[in-house]
């Protein structure tokens, strides 16, 4: 991997409105990664990067992360073979977050549980929110990872 080395945030103007990218990672040295199917746009899910993780990128045009979990890279489908093929990057106005616009590869799941969008369930609104807040599934599985990987 090339050395990337991004220009550092100057004026609030020129981050925000500049031709240049500055990304902004918190004290962790992470930002948030919202990642949407770049036909649809739907939601799929959201990982965090570090500066590794965007350069590698926007090198590779294939979706990195840092896991948070493991405190190691993490590329989006090198063992399940659903590789998410950046068409799009686009940052937010104060360039403290990234939209990834994908598309993925293999049987199209983009979640870990089978799912095609970790954003699977929905809360249920005009309840009481408590410690018993009911959650709806809408989406089908695309796959079983029990069935695949002999776990979950």
């Amino acid at each position: 991997m090339t050395e990337t080395r991004f220009a550092p945030q100057t004026d609030k103007a020129e981050t925000e409105t500049g031709a240049i990218l500055r990304p902004k990672f918190d004290a962790d040295g992470l930002m948030p990664a919202i990642v949407t199917d770049a036909d649809s746009g739907e939601v799929l899910m959201l990982g965090y990067m570090n500066e590794g993780a965007l350069a590698r990128t926007i090198e590779e045009g294939e979706a990195w992360y840092w896991s948070r979990s493991r405190q190691e890279y993490w590329k989006k489908g090198a063992t399940s073979g659903q590789v998410q093929q950046v068409v799009e990057m686009r940052t937010d106005c104060d360039q403290d977050a990234i939209l990834i616009k994908v598309r993925v590869a293999g049987n199209g799941a983009t979640c870990h549980v089978g799912y095609r969008s970790c954003f699977y369930r929905t809360v249920e609104l005009g309840k009481s929110a408590s410690a018993e807040t009911k959650l709806s599934i809408t989406q089908e599985r695309v796959y079983d990872p029990k069935e695949v990987y002999g776990k979950d």
